[in-house]
């Protein structure tokens, strides 16, 4: 079973920060507090739309045959996560 990153708190729903690393193969530990990558801020289904939509080239069209959807449900899925990504970036 993968674990999913949690990036809010269960208790409050604030974003988490990320606090230490560790290396298994040296025994590294990085301590401090970082925040999560923009990409990892965002929900498992939308970072697999962007490798997708990667993978396709950035063809909407390729995407919409690949996920079975219309041309504009596939344009209106992009256009909201183009708003939430532009949206943690202004925070």
């Amino acid at each position: 079973m993968n674990k999913k990153l949690p990036i809010t708190c269960p208790s409050c729903n604030s974003e988490l920060k990320v606090q230490s690393l560790h290396c298994d193969e040296c025994e590294t530990t990085i301590n401090g507090f970082y925040n999560l990558p923009l990409l990892l801020k965002l929900e498992q289904n939308e970072q697999d739309f962007i490798i997708s939509f990667m993978q396709c080239s950035g063809s909407l069209k390729v995407m919409a045959q690949k996920l079975k959807l219309s041309y504009p449900t596939v344009r209106n899925m992009l256009d909201e996560l183009i708003e939430k990504i532009n949206n943690l970036q202004n925070k």
